[in-house]
């Protein structure tokens, strides 16, 4: 099998290439990392032959000719940061200034990121299809709802949006339950970045959840308790995803944002840069300095939302590998590839999972997996709490594609003012001026328009 990766100059590119080295019988003959930047993939390279050693590998190749990468692939994973991690630290710093959550992908600092990515996501779709019509195609790209659902409009069935953020939450549920997750199953709804655990039942039925929530001891070892107070799960009866933080406590995540203190994407520029400056002068050691990276940008992980403190994490190197997009993705191309079944939580069209959004609306919903395709499960109708808060930000999202798609500044303008964490009329129309200004690939999108 041949597996190209559309941004394989990217940071998190070593989780991919390490997950395929979980396999004793390999899952890809052959990676390929297509990037637009030479000097990255270079640097990434020397990550990866950190780990080339004692096992059955699939053979790595970079280019940044697109169509020699996607040429006779079967697996496209599409992971790119439209540009780069100076428009994110723009995305979070403008909403900032302005008096509103500055984060990547909620808000509005998720609707700039979204609008300037989407035409973009598109163009890869298009030429997708013309180099690898028969490929399946797994998108991280944030914000991974939205981009996943623009690019259905090229490839239909054929795309999915992952999403590490829900398999992590059922994971620690699962822990904190003290039972096998691969013997569970979890109902889980929502939008990417936007979703609820609601319930986790056993093979005979049984939902667990409820003990959970009721029990003092263990509720205090999971980690969204410690994000939203056990009153307000058991109030949901539900484990709300790690990012409702920004809407169920936006005052004080707000306030946790100081405007002299850099924004994460401010911090990951540092970071970053430093290490690949490193990569640079030592090759030799690039899986060790790639590792040391990760750790610090694991353990500051939305240390916001928990008023500053660091994420406790294992010493063991295999532990960074644990959780992340990655799994996720090949989890989901192993099921499909062998046949094998897989329960997991995907972006997909809903149909007619979730009552009271559209069909062709991408969803974030528990599926199963198989050789057959994708089915997602039929589940309980929303509350109300859950669904005017997806209805609303539903409606944002397709304003923004509408925007990316056609240029449309007044459905830019809708989509910023229509978002529940944007505050008023005026913010909303110096959001959209600040972006033209500031971001060129945003103002782009309007140029002529």
């Amino acid at each position: 099998m041949r597996i190209t990766l559309i941004g394989g100059g990217g940071f998190r590119t070593p989780y991919i290439y390490h997950e395929l080295l979980r396999d004793d019988e390999p899952l890809a003959d052959e990676l390929v990392l297509f990037d637009t930047d030479e000097d990255r993939l270079r640097a990434i390279g020397a990550v990866l032959a950190g780990y080339s050693t004692g096992h059955l590998l699939p053979r790595v190749t970079t280019t940044t000719d697109l169509p020699t990468a996607l040429r006779g692939a079967d697996v496209v994973l599409t992971a790119v940061r439209v540009g780069g991690l100076a428009h994110r630290a723009a995305d979070e710093r403008i909403a900032s200034s302005l008096g509103l959550i500055g984060q990547e992908t909620t808000g509005a600092g998720g609707i700039a990121y979204a609008i300037r990515t989407v035409p973009v996501m598109v163009e890869y779709a298009r030429r997708i299809a013309e180099f690898a019509p028969r490929a399946l195609v797994v998108n991280f790209t944030n914000p991974a709802g939205i981009i996943t659902e623009a690019m259905r409009s090229v490839l239909g069935d054929r795309v999915v949006g992952v999403c590490d953020t829900p398999s992590s939450l059922v994971r620690r549920v699962a822990e904190a339950l003290g039972v096998d997750p691969a013997t569970h199953r979890p109902d889980y709804i929502g939008l990417n970045h936007l979703g609820w655990l609601r319930a986790y039942r056993s093979a005979t039925g049984e939902d667990l959840l409820p003990g959970l929530i009721a029990d003092d001891a263990r509720l205090s070892e999971l980690e969204e308790s410690k994000v939203f107070g056990a009153r307000w799960i058991r109030a949901l009866g539900a484990v709300p995803n790690e990012y409702l933080h920004y809407y169920y406590d936006a005052r004080e995540a707000r306030d946790g944002i100081r405007d002299d203190a850099p924004t994460r994407g401010e911090s990951l520029i540092e970071s970053q840069g430093r290490l690949f400056e490193a990569l640079k002068k030592h090759p030799e050691e690039g899986s060790r300095l790639w590792l040391d990276a990760v750790r610090q940008r694991n353990a500051t992980y939305m240390a916001d939302a928990r008023d500053g403190t660091l994420r406790e994490q294992s010493g063991d190197d295999d532990s960074v590998f644990a959780e992340g997009y990655a799994g996720v993705a090949l989890d989901l191309v192993r099921a499909m590839r062998r046949g094998s079944g897989a329960t997991m939580i995907l972006n997909v069209a809903n149909g007619t999972t979730i009552s009271g959004l559209p069909a062709d609306a991408v969803v974030e919903v528990t599926a199963v997996v198989d050789g057959a395709g994708i089915a997602p499960l039929s589940t309980a109708a929303p509350t109300q709490h859950q669904l005017g808060l997806l209805q609303q930000v539903k409606s944002v999202e397709r304003l923004a594609i509408q925007a990316a798609m056609t240029g449309d500044r007044e459905a830019a303008f809708a989509a910023f003012a229509g978002h529940p964490l944007v505050d008023s009329l005026r913010v909303a129309e110096r959001l959209l001026a600040a972006y033209e200004e500031q971001i060129p690939e945003f103002a782009h999108v309007f140029d002529g328009r």
